[in-house]
């Protein structure tokens, strides 16, 4: 049974925004949000873009109070004639040259992903995180996530990695799973990808995960991030 609801949000910034559009978020929102929604900012990104799309950021964000949480989020927006609360409405003004296209996926966590609170008591710096879409056969995610908690997160710490999450998205077929991890050097995330490489260097532990969850997986696609300077993850305090 999932345990918390977290929002997965991808933001493409028009321009050269990117920053603006950052601390916008953590400055101006993240208490906001916190206060009138239970809503806990875990932290803004900056996607590299030699990795993925640029420029984009993604927000994540811990629901309080599992499914019943979400509810009353989506109350305290949608339960005026505007269809927007109060305290949003300035700050999308504010935000509305800064952004375009926004993408929300809301994922549910299993046991394996850390509180917004654990991760904060264990002040984990990271040069860098790594970002995973993963495709999935229909009906297979919680499946896949298992595999997460009993072959992956050993296998990346090897590499020094930590887990931030690992979730199946919801109001999906139980066909997708996003995971983040904490990468301390850019090196140790340099290392995962030689160890991916074909050929006779490749790395025994990386090659089992691949194959083991081949039946699973349909696709995925990797990217790393930046945490912003204000994110919970980077300061060890919440907004």
């Amino acid at each position: 049974m999932d345990d918390r609801v977290y929002l997965h949000e991808t933001i493409d910034i028009i321009g050269a925004n990117r920053a603006d559009y950052n601390h916008h978020m953590t400055a101006n929102f993240g208490h906001i949000a916190r206060i009138e929604r239970g809503l806990l900012c875990m932290g803004v990104f900056s996607t590299v873009g030699s990795t993925e799309q640029w420029p984009q950021t993604m927000n994540l964000w811990e629901f309080q109070g599992s499914w019943d949480g979400v509810a009353r989020n989506f109350r305290h927006e949608f339960s005026t004639p505007t269809h927007q609360d109060a305290s949003l409405a300035p700050w999308w003004r504010d935000a509305a040259g800064l952004t375009q296209r926004r993408l929300r996926p809301t994922v549910g966590g299993r046991r394996l992903v850390p509180t917004l609170a654990q991760l904060l008591t264990a002040n984990n710096p990271a040069e860098c995180h790594y970002h995973e879409l993963v495709a999935l056969v229909p009906g297979s995610a919680a499946d896949y996530l298992e595999a997460v908690r009993i072959e992956r997160v050993a296998l990346a710490a090897e590499f020094g990695w930590s887990l931030v999450g690992a979730w199946r998205t919801a109001l999906v077929n139980d066909s997708e799973a996003v995971l983040v991890w904490s990468i301390p050097t850019w090196e140790q995330w340099g290392a995962w990808e030689a160890a991916q490489a074909p050929g006779a260097g490749r790395h025994p532990g990386v090659t089992a995960w691949r194959s083991g969850t081949a039946a699973m997986v349909r696709d995925w696609r990797s990217k790393l991030m930046v945490a912003s300077e204000l994110s919970p993850l980077v300061t060890g305090e919440l907004l």
